[in-house]
């Protein structure tokens, strides 16, 4: 059952309807833009080696990997407003496939770091994600939508920490030798994400009652991108985003370095460990978004902001934990520890992002999102400073993060917002528990 055709459930198995097939190739196509955004991280020590990379030039090339997808977020979360979310993701797939296969091109630090900095404009892909399931699934359920499908996606963060070795491993087995190994294990995640581009053109549509260019798309009223930039609550998201994914990003790229560096593991160990962080994804954000929804029903939008306001708050102290654990087993524990409310926080967040302003729902989403690339290069800088150690770093970005959470009460709700979104909400659940 749907209210104005969008879906009032999750329904995992149902690979038939629009909001599910939309859900299922949005994930997947988020996991694989993962698996190749970040492809390169758990083979640093290698390529480090390979081009004599120094410590700051590791962190340039992290920091290349966050910074160009702030502009394409915002550009994507634009453009699905304007042609839809099947053609956005298409031609970023396609498109973004391209230095993913070319980045073994590369012989030196220059070239290497234009084509990490090329890479990083498939993180945008995330805006796509949010922007197709919220368009698709109703107000009950649409915080459990988006954080499940955002939190599979981001998993690939985790899978590739352990993936990309094992495939670098492979190659160095058929006597490929390191230089071809690291460059063959990109190839492959490149030509997935150019395979899924092109079905997903053909596997879904912009919403639930069919394709852009046969309706008005909901977000196209004049004006709406910038009605969007005046709203303070976006920046005050956008800000809370970049203390959540933020982090996750910076964790991603710097995990396998750090456990490698200070408890001396070797690369398919340090990969392993830094996947467990990633893997959390697979139930971690979207328990942030199912307790986003049911705080929803019981202290309506109000608890959806509460909530985000102590999953950040319990990420500083855990991530400051996390820098002081000087023991293998306590590292991982607080690590997994942070990550927990590091993917809460990403989920809670974008339960709350489809119900600020929804003329401009894209242009929302991608600010948001691209304020969590703005905290990735912004602790990105923290990592490359010479007098710091990583320890340091993490235990400097947990106290940023915690005294973050103050920025929860510059997201409102006026009087005037609740009777809308009370209907929907009304009118959703009761369908749903009808179905």
């Amino acid at each position: 059952m749907n209210i104005d055709h969008k879906a009032t459930k999750v329904k995992l198995l149902d690979f038939h309807s629009a909001p599910m097939r939309a859900f299922h190739m949005a994930w997947l196509a988020f996991f694989l833009c993962f698996f190749g955004w970040f492809g390169l991280a758990p083979l640093m020590p290698v390529i480090r080696n390979e081009l004599h990379l120094s410590k700051e030039q590791i962190g340039n090339s992290a920091i290349a990997a966050v910074a160009i997808t702030i502009l394409v977020r915002l550009l994507i979360g634009w453009l699905c407003d304007r042609v839809g979310p099947r053609r956005a993701y298409t031609w970023l797939l396609v498109l973004g496939s391209l230095p993913v296969m070319g980045v073994g091109l590369a012989h030196h630090y220059t070239t290497f770091l234009v084509f990490r900095l090329a890479i990083g404009a498939i993180g945008a892909s995330f805006v796509i994600t949010q922007y197709h399931t919220s368009v698709m699934f109703a107000p009950n359920v649409v915080g459990t939508a988006n954080a499940t499908a955002a939190g599979w996606g981001n998993l690939g963060g985790g899978v590739t920490q352990m993936v990309m070795p094992l495939l670098f491993g492979a190659f160095m087995s058929l006597g490929a030798g390191s230089w071809w190994s690291w460059r063959l294990a990109m190839l492959v995640a490149g030509a997935a994400l150019l395979i899924t581009g092109i079905a997903y053109y053909f596997l879904t549509q912009d919403t639930p009652d069919g394709d852009f260019r046969s309706r008005s798309g909901p977000s196209r009223a004049p004006g709406a991108f910038a009605e969007a930039c005046r709203d303070p609550r976006v920046w005050a998201l956008a800000l809370l985003y970049a203390s959540s994914f933020g982090v996750e990003l910076t964790i991603d790229n710097f995990a396998a370095l750090y456990y490698t560096d200070t408890f001396h593991l070797t690369l398919k160990a340090a990969g392993v460990v830094a996947g467990t962080f990633g893997m959390m994804n697979l139930f971690a954000r979207a328990l942030g978004g199912i307790v986003s929804d049911k705080c929803n029903r019981r202290w309506g939008l109000r608890g959806r902001v509460l909530l985000l306001a102590c999953t950040i708050t319990a990420e500083g102290l855990a991530m400051m934990l996390f820098a002081q654990a000087r023991w293998l087993p306590a590292a991982i524990g607080t690590m997994l520890l942070m990550g927990l409310f590091v993917k809460m926080s990403n989920g809670a967040n974008y339960a709350v992002v489809p119900f600020i302003n929804k003329r401009a729902l894209g242009a929302v989403a991608g600010i948001v999102g691209a304020g969590g690339n703005l905290g990735a290069v912004l602790a990105g800088f923290l990592f490359k400073t010479p007098s710091l150690t990583y320890s340091q770093a993490l235990m400097v970005l947990g106290t940023i993060v915690a005294a973050s959470s103050v920025v929860t009460f510059a997201v409102r709700f006026t009087a005037k917002d609740a009777p809308p979104l009370g209907r929907e909400m009304a009118a959703a659940t009761a369908i749903a528990a009808g179905d």
